[in-house]
């Protein structure tokens, strides 16, 4: 037994889960837990941020880097109320990090103490975000907390992960108790939920995929938070069939490989959905089929499910069938799943029908129309930049082992389409909550997780302006972050749908100074050198993927204010349908209903 105050008790478990950092910021709520951080600063990192949406962002895309999480903290009332944006960017994205958050003293509880959110039931800090979350523990006894704790962390990294809530009241962060320490090697780090799926399905979803004559696979983010990547890719090639990736599956296949169809999604390429929706077999790997994904679920644009037969595997049973009904559908962890069914196959080549072969001739002629499509925008040469041909600039200017971290715009769409991601995290976006600021702070995440890879953030210039601390933090702690911001004077893809849908009509989206009416930014580049980095402005585009190279090559914070053409928005094989509003019709391509 060893006598140990609430504070205490949680950082030890953090640094027995080897957390190597965490991120927050200060309050009067969580004094005892930073000083019990500051005992043990040889141990774990403690880093500050400027605003508390930026830690949860940063402990996100750590882990969708490194595959291991981390940890944040915040104080109670207006503290740890900014943190269920970022909360919920990472459970809709299935990212666990721990978020410890302070509250008021339990002998405070429902007496309207300073913060105190109490008017429904006291110290209600956990209804605040219990559903941006995967649980909150609450601990209100020093003696709870060593169970409270290890129970959250399993919470978090069992089953499909997401965050976990611990919400710790001011006095139990310095009570003391004596506690017989919960060790991690003992309780959680046994725990396995790499389960396999059942060996009658997978035997059945190795002979559907054996016979079908026109395949496709297609992968989610489950793809590449198990590390199946490699293994996903061996199956295609064993078998031959085309892979396409939804937004969040981009970069499990290489886009250079012949395999690979590219993206689909409303504005995806479209040998992807083009093959998609003829599919009479599709294989569909840790993916939810969102609206984007599937041409907001509209028949005959990005799928024709059924008669396609749906084999949907993924580690949550609720995701399945949850948008399309299942020709087979199976609870597993991804990577055991990829073991399974090639060893239900057998050692030897399976044999292939005939008809795949045309099939796959007939996917290389829809190859060729995309890239003939698109092939304009990658030379366009104006100024301000065309947007393609900025994604395009970007891409090529990084090696193949950089980190793009998107955050949510116009941007997204344009570099989701137009970037050629080499590796399971060259691309990473925000795609079940769309939580603007997610790539300014995230590359911070990002940088920390692999600083010896290039990390770059691509940013709208209003997501940007929203969290510029995120500057001063790289400043503080030397993270030689890369951020170019996409700077169009607008929330442009807001404005874009304005002008498609509603005739033009446009209100509450340019960035105009009020006397002129002309565009208007602050200087973004000269900000980031009052910041005391490195800023350059960029306005053609064979400028911009020569700023990105020096910045890269810099070693040191870096900001390119890059003047982005506003017009348009990235068209593509697909659709996306508001409600009351209606939808276009494919760019390329037409409607195609099995």
């Amino acid at each position: 037994m060893t006598r140990m105050n609430g504070g205490q008790i949680i950082v030890d478990y953090l640094i027995q889960e080897e957390v190597p950092y965490i991120f927050g910021l200060c309050g009067h709520g969580n004094i005892s837990f930073l000083d019990a951080l500051h005992e043990r600063s040889d141990e774990i990192k403690t880093l500050s941020v400027r605003h508390e949406s930026l830690s949860g962002f940063m402990a996100d895309v750590y882990y969708r880097v490194a595959g291991e999480p981390v940890a944040t903290f915040t104080s109670c009332g207006p503290g740890s109320a900014n943190m269920p944006i970022s909360l919920a960017n990472a459970f809709f994205d299935s990212v666990p990090f721990l978020a410890v958050t302070g509250n008021i003293p339990t002998n405070q509880f429902n007496r309207g103490a300073f913060q105190e959110t109490y008017r429904h039931y006291q110290a209600d800090f956990p209804s605040t975000v219990q559903a941006y979350c995967k649980r909150v523990y609450q601990p209100t006894r020093a003696e709870m907390v060593p169970q409270f704790t290890r129970q959250a962390w399993k919470t978090m990294m069992t089953g499909r992960r997401g965050p976990v809530v611990l919400d710790v009241p001011f006095d139990i962060f310095k009570e003391e108790t004596e506690v017989d320490m919960p060790q991690a090697s003992e309780w959680n780090a046994n725990i396995s939920c790499r389960c396999g799926a059942d060996p009658e399905g997978v035997k059945k979803a190795a002979q559907m995929l054996s016979s079908a004559e026109r395949p496709v696979i297609l992968v989610g983010q489950g793809v590449k938070y198990a590390g199946a990547a490699a293994k996903m890719v061996a199956l295609a090639e064993k078998l031959n069939i085309p892979v396409a990736c939804s937004s969040s599956g981009m970069g499990a296949i290489d886009a250079q490989h012949p395999l690979a169809l590219g993206l689909i999604a409303r504005n995806g390429t479209y040998p992807a959905n083009h093959a998609a929706r003829q599919a009479d077999v599709l294989l569909a790997l840790g993916v939810r089929f969102d609206d984007r994904t599937s041409s907001s679920w509209l028949p005959g644009y990005s799928f024709n499910i059924p008669p396609t037969k749906l084999i949907h595997v993924d580690i949550d049973p609720e995701e399945i069938a949850r948008n399309y009904p299942v020709a087979l559908g199976l609870m597993a962890d991804v990577d055991v799943f990829l073991d399974q069914v090639v060893e239900a196959l057998g050692a030897a080549d399976a044999e292939i029908p005939p008809a795949r072969a045309d099939w796959l001739r007939s996917i290389d002629g829809w190859r060729n129309e995309w890239e003939e499509f698109t092939a304009p925008g990658y030379r366009e040469d104006t100024e301000p930049i065309h947007p393609q041909r900025a994604a395009h600039e970007i891409d090529r200017a990084l090696p193949d082992d950089a980190i793009i971290v998107s955050d949510v715009g116009v941007h997204h769409n344009w570099l989701i389409q137009c970037c050629r991601p080499r590796g399971p995290q060259s691309l990473i976006g925000s795609m079940g909550f769309g939580a603007m600021g997610f790539g300014v702070a995230g590359i911070l995440g990002a940088k920390l997780a692999a600083p010896e890879r290039p990390c770059v953030a691509v940013c709208g210039d209003g997501a940007f302006a929203m969290h510029l601390s995120a500057v001063m933090t790289a400043v503080e702690y030397d993270i030689p972050a890369v951020w170019v911001v996409w700077n169009n004077y607008a929330f442009a893809s807001i404005r874009g749908l304005q002008r498609g849908y509603l005739g033009g009509r446009e209100l509450a989206t340019d960035f105009q100074e009020h006397a002129s009416a002309r565009p208007y930014n602050p200087d973004f580049a000269a900000m980031a050198e009052s910041a005391g980095i490195s800023g350059v402005r960029v306005d053609k585009a064979a400028d911009l993927s020569e700023a990105v190279d020096a910045a890269v090559k810099a070693g040191r914070p870096f900001v390119i204010d890059a003047n982005i053409q506003g017009e348009g928005n990235p068209v593509g094989a697909g659709v996306w349908e508001l409600p009351g509003l209606g939808h276009g019709e494919p760019a390329i391509g037409a409607r195609t209903v099995l």
